[in-house]
């Protein structure tokens, strides 16, 4: 994954596959295999849900929002990083 960036990311195909980044033992960021931040997989009651995050075109946080908008809430048992990618780009229609 190249360097993670927090912006607001044009409609079109995503870079895969996603990436996770280890944020705590709750929280593991999503980014794109270009780098951009595309939401975060929460623990919420043993597991983990997706919260899909978006950037306006300033730079401020939407979130529930941004090309992952529809996976919102997904939910995963386990951080496999290649089920979540799957997953989550698969929804989307663009599974790389």
């Amino acid at each position: 994954m190249k360097h993670p960036t927090f912006a607001h990311i044009p409609p079109g195909p995503l870079a895969g596959p996603l990436q996770l980044v280890p944020v705590n033992a709750g929280v593991v960021s999503v980014h794109t295999a270009d780098g951009a931040h595309v939401g975060s997989l929460k623990l919420v009651g043993g597991v983990w849900k997706f919260k899909a995050m978006g950037y306006d075109a300033a730079g401020r946080m939407e979130p529930g929002h941004g090309p992952l908008t529809e996976q919102h809430n997904m939910a995963f048992a386990a951080l496999d990083e290649a089920e979540v990618s799957a997953r989550l780009l698969g929804a989307l229609g663009s599974a790389g």
